[in-house]
């Protein structure tokens, strides 16, 4: 047999139109982008603030590789460990309001090696039934005895603390903005719930930091609950235009999981580059609100279009979804919109559960009121934005970026 069987499943795929393909963008990332030496008006990246192609941003990353190189070479216990490691998180130490903070590579690396060091058998973790993949890859992965409760039900996730005192620890993680359905959760209920049952508490702040709170901190800020939450992940890989992951909280925190954080521990440092551009990205954050106040504008504006044509639109956050069901459905629907110029990839199973197949518009700070206008016209003339088709669910699974 050997591997003839990827055969059929890539042809299972291909039937249930959940075949994933590329398409390869030829310039930089912003609200216009170059496939196939046509240009395409993005609706689908997770550069909230327009950062990613920053002339500061690459500045300093071009500087940074003038003075320190491109590659580490090592893992930072080994010799990777570089300036500019300590000064970017010292940086995002402050700027979560935290004692320290540990990069990673990427947000998943993050969760994973955060989730499976802090928890492990004979401890419970508990999360949120749309927590990304992963987070539910950490907590399926630590050994500890794993349990869901429904999307932002904190009743429900009180339940489950209350059988739980046989175990030896008790963590709960949640999204603090959920990356498919564009919803918050409610943070200072379960923070609250937390400490009535003596749990910790981890959030995932990777799609909200730099898009919420006055100053861009992210979901704490927006709550005022700074010095509250155990745990906090971060990306840099978003809005702060970058790339990477972090986890800030205590020292003690930090020290643990450089000791215990499989995924610190053994894969390769970020490039000193790659810093230097987070630490340009976060800067540009804190001194220019103007960035946030224009998401915010663009996210209002959005949402003023689509109330024409429905009493009933959820927007809270850059993430909207647009829910359109079959994953057929949907890749017609997004076919459509790109022969028209626009790009926004459908969403299927497994990543959203079947039924729920969708086109998740995230909205950017470069965009103006005429590229809005021009996704609700072509929208329009496809024949999909009626008042029937217009919907936003609260009962998807979530579990990752990747459509």
């Amino acid at each position: 047999m050997g591997i003839d069987f990827i055969l059929d499943e890539l042809k299972v795929l291909k039937d249930r139109a959940l075949m994933r393909e590329y398409r390869t963008v030829e310039d930089q990332q912003g609200t216009y982008i170059q496939i196939n030496g046509k240009s395409y008006l993005s609706f689908c990246s997770n550069n909230y603030l327009g950062l990613a192609n920053h002339p500061k941003i690459k500045q300093a990353a071009i500087d940074a590789i003038n003075q320190y190189g491109w590659g580490t070479g090592a893992s930072r216990l080994v010799s990777g460990n570089m300036t500019l490691h300590q000064e970017l998180e010292k940086k995002i130490a402050e700027f979560k309001c935290t004692e320290a903070s540990l990069l990673f590579p990427t947000g998943y690396m993050a969760n994973l090696g955060a989730i499976c060091a802090i928890v492990s058998k004979g401890d419970i973790v508990i999360g949120d039934k749309l927590n990304h993949a992963s987070i539910v890859d950490g907590c399926r992965q630590s050994g500890a005895t794993f349990r869901i409760y429904p999307h932002n039900n904190a009743s429900q996730l009180e339940s489950l603390l209350q059988r739980s005192s046989i175990y030896r620890r008790r963590l709960i993680v949640t999204d603090s903005l959920f990356s498919m359905d564009g919803d918050t959760a409610p943070l200072p209920e379960i923070l609250k719930i937390a400490k009535r049952y003596d749990a910790i508490i981890m959030i995932d702040d990777a799609h909200a930091t730099g898009v919420f709170g006055q100053h861009g901190k992210g979901m704490i800020e927006h709550y005022g609950l700074e010095g509250k939450i155990d745990i906090i992940m971060g990306s840099l890989s978003k809005a702060i235009g970058s790339i990477g992951g972090f986890i800030a909280g205590s020292k003690h925190l930090i020290e643990f999981l450089k000791n215990k954080a499989r995924s610190f521990i053994y894969t390769t440092a970020l490039p000193p580059a790659v810093c230097a551009a987070s630490l340009a990205g976060l800067a540009l954050v804190q001194e220019d609100t103007s960035l946030i106040d224009k998401l915010w504008e663009n996210i209002e504006y959005l949402k003023s279009r689509l109330s024409e044509f429905t009493n009933n639109v959820t927007i809270q956050s850059p993430i909207i979804p647009v829910i359109v069901g079959s994953a057929e459905d949907a890749v017609n629907l997004s076919n459509k919109l790109y022969q028209n110029g626009i790009l926004i990839p459908a969403i299927r199973p497994p990543t959203v559960p079947p039924g729920t197949s969708r086109l998740r518009i995230s909205l950017m700070t470069t965009h103006s009121k005429d590229d809005i206008n021009r996704l609700i016209d072509v929208l329009k003339n496809v024949g999909f934005l009626t008042h029937k088709n217009i919907s936003h669910t609260k009962n998807s699974y979530a579990q990752t970026d990747v459509g």
